[in-house]
């Protein structure tokens, strides 16, 4: 096993299917020569050519829409979408096309193809390249969606999809292209290997607390989580959820079954986040073993700042913590200034912020 980052663990599983599969191709804005807007496409030009390896136009339908119908038409392409933020200019070609064609020819034609993109804030890109809009595609019916926080869930994630055939939407965060597996023992394996579709990665173990997140959160989760333990004594699950659709709760039931309580957190903006969702499903499969509902945290309901002001936008440890003594557990001494009380909910949903 090798030590490898997020980036690299996401070029190298591109790289081991090309080589395999001669109808795999990746195109996108600045793949090519530059190797990717974070370099993960480094080496992939070099190696396979500009024939698989394509710089596309600045145009997303385009860069959608021929994918769509070549995957139609026998070849396995994987398309990025430089920033999440603009996906909405193909959703027609995802909404409409991709995600519904094998199932309106009777099975006739799979669309195995890949979206990847990148999502959340962290690096200065502000309002038009920072946002999380993972619910809105894990709304649509004919897609997989996966959102892998390290780099072992990104590297399987990707074999996966590429194995598969079903379109796929696999978003990145900007802000963890850098980090090295902390949580696989022995780091990212050289070889091929899939991230089972659904699957959860729990990477801390607890009796009184469930933390489940989606993306690069997963990282203050555990900061929260380790601050639970050394300073009160509270031992939680961390449970990451890479596979949004399609998600296996048995993990989850289990964890939430044993602590009681839960807190759930993502960079996507608190109102109409995916959390919501899962929150709801553990509600009603586990009401009996719940201590007290449970609590979603995400983004302020407004457009990402710059990022200096990260910390009044994102989710951070402390605002876990806050949530954990506000809402589930008192924590001696401590006074939440993050968590709002009811006042305050409808004074922002008033505004709409």
């Amino acid at each position: 096993m090798s030590k490898i980052t997020f980036a690299k663990a996401i070029g190298d599983a591109l790289r081991n299917e090309m080589r395999r599969c001669p109808e795999v191709y990746l195109a996108g804005e600045d793949v090519g020569f530059r190797g990717g807007d974070f370099g993960e496409d480094k080496g992939l030009w070099a190696e396979f050519g500009p024939g698989r390896v394509v710089d596309t136009p600045i145009s997303e339908t385009a860069i959608i829409g021929h994918a769509v119908g070549a995957a139609a038409c026998g070849l396995r392409p994987v398309v990025e979408i430089m920033h999440m933020d603009f996906i909405g200019v193909a959703m027609d070609e995802i909404l409409n096309q991709a995600s519904k064609m094998r199932y309106m020819f009777g099975g006739k034609t799979a669309v195995p193809m890949v979206i990847k993109t990148t999502a959340g804030g962290g690096v200065s890109a502000a309002a038009q390249h920072s946002q999380m809009l993972e619910a809105l595609v894990a709304h649509i019916p004919g897609l997989k969606v996966f959102f892998p926080a390290t780099p072992y869930e990104a590297k399987g994630i990707m074999q996966a999809a590429l194995n598969g055939t079903d379109p796929c939407v696999i978003f990145e965060s900007q802000r963890i292209y850098g980090k090295g597996e902390e949580f696989h023992e022995g780091g990212v394996p050289a070889e091929e290997y899939e991230w089972a579709p659904g699957a959860v990665n729990k990477v801390r173990d607890g009796k009184d607390l469930t933390i489940l997140t989606i993306g690069a959160t997963l990282y203050r989760a555990v900061d929260a989580a380790k601050t639970l333990s050394e300073k009160y004594g509270i031992e939680a699950d961390v449970i990451n959820m890479p596979s949004l659709v399609p998600l296996d709760y048995t993990d989850l039931i289990a964890s939430v079954k044993k602590t009681g309580r839960v807190v759930l957190a993502s960079d996507a903006c608190a109102r109409g986040t995916f959390l919501n969702e899962i929150a709801e499903n553990l509600t009603n499969m586990c009401f009996d073993y719940l201590d007290a509902p449970p609590v979603v945290i995400g983004a302020r309901n407004w457009i990402t700042p710059p990022h200096e002001f990260d910390k009044y936008f994102f989710p951070y440890a402390e605002w876990i913590i806050d949530a954990v003594n506000a809402r589930l557990i008192p924590l001696e001494g401590y006074t939440s200034t993050t968590t709002p009380d009811e006042a305050e909910i409808i004074r922002r949903n008033k505004l709409g912020v």
